[in-house]
């Protein structure tokens, strides 16, 4: 490690993001970790003894970047980089014992619900959704009353949610789950490590798109999941080497490279949402807001208790106007936006924006009108005066 546990304890996180992973300190090494480019590496002992041995068991470039990830995340163990999100996912779910009972919220990512769903018509798991939000239907679905009534075996939690921004009692929750003998995995994609730690709140494993924030510029694909549990480690790194859902070196490193600004881009990015989403709230063509940061928000208090932020994520709901229906309206809006990018994804430099049914696999109970806008950091006058003028073209 480029930074001794101890010390690395008594560093902020925007410290951390910038000085962990890095080489040793010794003469001529360099600044930064080179991209290592090879299939396979030198070794006479068997594989597993501690050599690397190939490149889908390891990977000198991956290591930095699992090295920081872990730390942010308050874990003494390094961190497990993956292909892709969905990769990182599909990881977490082998967890799953066959047959065992998954809970998961209805308002999660789309990709992992589908996953989900998909194992579950296979009869490899048992599937339950549940508003996430609702403490009490979550522990029902849990752990629900009944001589033939089956435990659960995994809570998935998302906090907030995606793409209704639900914040779910992380704390209370993980230990419902845990009096039953359940693993907790949180998805902390939206709110990153700087904002929410849920190791600290109970969770078992935590998992990240890093595609997302932590990349943080639109141009790697990566997952990645985080565990303090030496056993649970085990046995994700067993599934990703079997599995082959491995990073590529150079995507592990531009990874690395752009986690070296999230505390910046994380600060700048809230701070804008922020105001934006109280900007929106008072538009007469807003016709519902979700962002935790407004004290309307219901899950505003929740948030408070575990975040450190509200993240740079606002959803709205667009009034049907002129004759077109909500959805119609929301479609119309994002056409006219000239500085917001229609694009999916989120937590890039850019701001993106879209009306989120537009995809088939959304679930059917988000709003048809619902737009979801993923902050940036550009001039956040520039960033309104955007949605401004949008607005205001409906009415047109």
């Amino acid at each position: 490690m480029s930074l001794s546990e101890q010390y690395a304890a008594s560093l902020s996180a925007e410290t951390v993001v910038v000085a962990a992973g890095r080489p040793a300190r010794e003469r001529d090494e360099p600044v930064n970790p080179p991209i290592v480019l090879s299939s396979t590496y030198f070794g006479t002992g068997a594989l597993g003894d501690g050599d690397r041995g190939y490149g889908r068991y390891s990977n000198p470039t991956w290591d930095p970047f699992e090295e920081a990830l872990g730390q942010l995340e308050g874990s003494e163990l390094p961190g497990l980089l993956y292909a892709s999100g969905l990769a990182a996912v599909s990881s977490a779910l082998s967890l799953l014992p066959a047959g065992g009972v998954l809970v998961m919220p209805s308002h999660s990512y789309a990709g992992s619900l589908v996953m989900a769903t998909e194992l579950a018509q296979k009869g490899f798991l048992e599937l339950r959704t549940v508003d996430i939000t609702d403490t009490d239907a979550v522990k029902a679905q849990i752990a629900p009353q009944g001589p033939d009534a089956k435990a659960a075996r995994m809570l998935w939690l998302e906090s907030p949610t995606n793409p209704m921004l639900g914040i779910a009692d992380i704390r209370e929750l993980t230990a419902a789950a845990h009096r039953v003998g359940a693993i907790v995995v949180t998805d902390n994609t939206f709110s990153t490590p700087l904002v929410q730690q849920p190791l600290s709140l109970g969770s078992d494993v935590v998992l990240h798109s890093v595609t997302k924030y932590l990349a943080g510029h639109s141009d790697v694909v990566l997952g990645a999941l985080v565990t303090s549990n030496p056993d649970i480690r085990a046995a994700l790194l067993h599934h990703r080497i079997i599995h082959g859902g491995i990073a590529g070196p150079f995507e592990a490193w531009l990874a690395l490279r752009g986690l070296r600004t999230l505390a910046l881009r994380v600060e700048r990015s809230q701070g804008t949402a922020a105001v934006l989403a109280e900007r929106l709230s008072r538009h007469p063509l807003i016709d519902g807001i979700r962002f935790p940061g407004l004290p309307t928000d219901p899950g505003h208090e929740r948030a408070k208790t575990q975040m450190s932020g509200f993240g740079s994520i606002v959803c709205v709901q667009i009034a049907p106007v002129a004759g077109l229906s909500g959805a119609e309206a929301a479609d119309k809006l994002v056409r006219a936006l000239q500085l917001w990018l229609p694009a999916t994804s989120l937590g890039g430099v850019e701001s993106l924006i879209e009306r989120r049914r537009r995809h088939a696999a959304e679930p059917l109970s988000v709003p048809d009108n619902l737009v979801r806008l993923s902050v940036g950091i550009e001039n956040i006058e520039d960033l309104w005066a955007d949605l401004k003028q949008a607005l205001d073209s409906l009415g047109r």
